[in-house]
């Protein structure tokens, strides 16, 4: 039997060249001179609106940015892209690790820009809760889709946000449908009642599951199953195409036991290999089907007004605790108290309590 030709991925270790000795010390300093430039906000809008990728790049950064002095930027920014965004599709898919969203992602990315689509990848890597660093591995994934020209893959650490959803992905969509991607992927970093925070900012909620992955009724799994619009069985290939039918029958039985939508939208499922493309395309006439029912009932406008609404108060509440960590004398006292509580000296509840105290008479 011939071996089946396999692709070569980058994440493979080759022999490299050593590094010269001698390093140019007049190109070094102007690297390092031009990553301190600093483009006006007016330079970056129109870079933006005019699809450049470097520019929207730059944006994206000052977005993320926890510090306080780029939050004006980002937010001039933001306001100026608005009457241009809220035109794309956007799709939530999540899965476990192993599940195979980043190769997913590229298969179902690459027949959506052969279409003729423009595609923005936000994929979300999880963040180490020890160092807070993350590898940023997804373009190193996505070989095919990162060198095609309708593509945009921007990789964000998790940090410590719920859901494994970068704290700014929801600014990060208003700015990349202002650069004229109509449809924006957005890969979590794995499944569990958390994931609230992606179906709270995408039109279309897709499950990736692999057969043989235990139990398929969890109780664990029931909020994602709930919030899902269509569920996917990757890797149905070779040996493992009559038990990705399997699991698609069984997943069938699931759905019918959870209420219905309040879109009138019935959960889909079905069978895909990102290998072989089988089940691709059919993907994504599920989610057009999807997009006709809910913008004729009108609901795909009404998620979208709650949505906004959702993540006004989210960035209330984002603001209000970063002000309170901000504020000089909580830093003074936010050490003591924590001293305190771990020597048992003061309930953590009553510590909060002060430390919220103190805030109120002091906030300017």
């Amino acid at each position: 039997m011939e071996n089946k030709k396999t692709k070569h991925s980058a994440l493979l270790e080759k022999d490299g060249i050593s590094p010269p000795e001698i390093i140019n010390l007049n190109v070094a300093e102007q690297i390092q001179k031009s990553r301190k430039i600093q483009l006006s906000s007016k330079v970056l809008i129109d870079g933006i609106l005019s699809g450049n990728i470097a520019d929207l790049s730059r944006a994206i950064t000052l977005v993320e940015s926890t510090n306080p002095d780029h939050l004006a930027r980002a937010n001039e920014i933001i306001n100026a892209c608005l009457p241009f965004a809220n035109k794309s599709v956007r799709i939530g898919i999540t899965g476990v690790p192993g599940v195979g969203k980043s190769t997913f992602i590229e298969a179902f990315g690459k027949h959506l820009t052969s279409l003729g689509k423009k595609v923005a990848v936000l994929a979300v890597d999880p963040s180490s809760s020890i160092s807070r660093g993350s590898i940023l591995g997804d373009k190193t994934r996505m070989e095919e889709l990162v060198k095609d020209p309708n593509a945009y893959i921007r990789p964000s650490a998790s940090g410590e946000t719920l859901g494994g959803v970068a704290r700014k992905t929801r600014e990060t969509i208003t700015l990349c449908e202002a650069a004229a991607f109509d449809t924006i992927l957005i890969e979590t970093v794995g499944v569990g009642q958390s994931e609230i925070a992606v179906h709270s900012m995408v039109d279309f909620f897709l499950l990736l599951k692999i057969s043989g992955a235990g139990d398929e009724l969890q109780g664990i799994k029931r909020g994602i199953m709930e919030m899902t619009d269509a569920i996917i069985i990757n890797k149905a290939d070779g040996d493992n195409i009559k038990k990705a039918h399997l699991t698609k029958a069984e997943f069938n039985r699931a759905l019918h036991l959870f209420p219905a939508k309040k879109s009138g939208w019935t959960p889909q499922t079905s069978t895909c290999s990102s290998l072989t493309q089988d089940g691709i395309a059919e993907v994504w006439v599920t989610i057009e089907k999807f997009l006709t029912l809910t913008k004729t009932n009108n609901y795909f406008f009404e998620k979208r007004n709650e949505q906004n609404q959702y993540w006004m108060l989210e960035t209330i509440n984002e603001q209000l605790k970063t002000n309170f960590y901000n504020h000089p004398e909580i830093q003074k006292l936010l050490e003591l108290a924590k001293k305190s509580v771990q020597n048992n000296e003061i309930s953590p509840f009553v510590a909060a309590q002060e430390l919220l105290n103190t805030y109120q008479k002091n906030k300017k």
